[in-house]
């Protein structure tokens, strides 16, 4: 499966499966992008990432937390 910037639901249960332990509450931004691009499905365009992207990507993952 290839993730794109678009897949943010899936890419935050990726990041959730993988760091289980954070709060995605209190994440930077800088960091969760370096994240994403360091997943091994992840292949997009870095150039293509903006702030509404990486927002949906932590509600996304607040909600998996949540769960």
């Amino acid at each position: 499966m290839s993730l794109k910037w678009t897949d943010s639901r899936d890419i935050a249960i990726e990041l959730y499966d993988a760091q289980p332990e954070l709060d995605p509450t209190t994440l930077r931004f800088t960091d969760l992008r370096e994240w994403v691009l360091a997943l091994p499905d992840f292949d997009d365009d870095p150039a293509h990432c903006s702030e509404r992207v990486l927002e949906a990507i932590q509600m996304h993952w607040i909600e998996e937390a949540e769960e």
